[in-house]
């Protein structure tokens, strides 16, 4: 009888940490482009625009599959983000947004292209309760191709954003 109360106390235990282990909801949204090179005057360019969704789906995808992240539906919410885009320039509005859709957490990042070979991502991770920064990185790159992009993002969830554990919901 003492083995089995013993038993249902570990139980008890074990299903209360992991209750309170629960990962914090995060609003991952898509990654901006801010073109300084002399090609941004011809436009936009499908291929850049296509390679922007690539890597918005993979940093959605590696944070997703992290279990460090519930990730928030931003559906609800599409109007709103593209009146507001770019996020970058909306002085918070992506907290604002994130907090509407009940999530902890802000993903916001831009990829800004300095020329056909040099590109920078920066992605922030951010507290939408106090609006301080958690978790952050930049990497850059050399290429402007599909391969070069994802390699990006990977390394920067890799190695910043993921490098050590987030922190858990309260």
């Amino acid at each position: 009888m003492m083995r089995f109360r013993a038993l249902l106390l570990t139980a008890a235990i074990c299903s209360a940490t992991a209750a309170q282990a629960r990962p914090m909801k995060a609003a991952v949204f898509d990654l901006e482009l801010v073109d300084t090179s002399q090609e941004s005057e011809r436009g936009e360019r499908a291929d850049q625009t296509r390679r922007l969704a690539l890597a918005s789906a993979e940093l959605k995808r590696l944070l997703a599959q992290s279990d460090q992240l519930d990730l928030a539906d931003l559906t609800p919410k599409a109007a709103t983000i593209g009146d507001k885009s770019p996020l970058s320039k909306c002085n918070g509005c992506a907290d604002d947004i994130a907090r509407d859709l009940g999530a902890d957490l802000a993903v916001t990042g831009v990829i800004q292209k300095t020329s056909n070979l040099i590109l920078s991502f920066a992605v922030e991770i951010k507290d939408v309760r106090d609006g301080k920064f958690v978790r952050g990185g930049q990497v850059d790159i050399r290429g402007n191709t599909d391969e070069t992009w994802l390699r990006g993002v990977r390394w920067l969830v890799k190695n910043r954003l993921l490098a050590e554990p987030l922190p858990e919901r309260p």
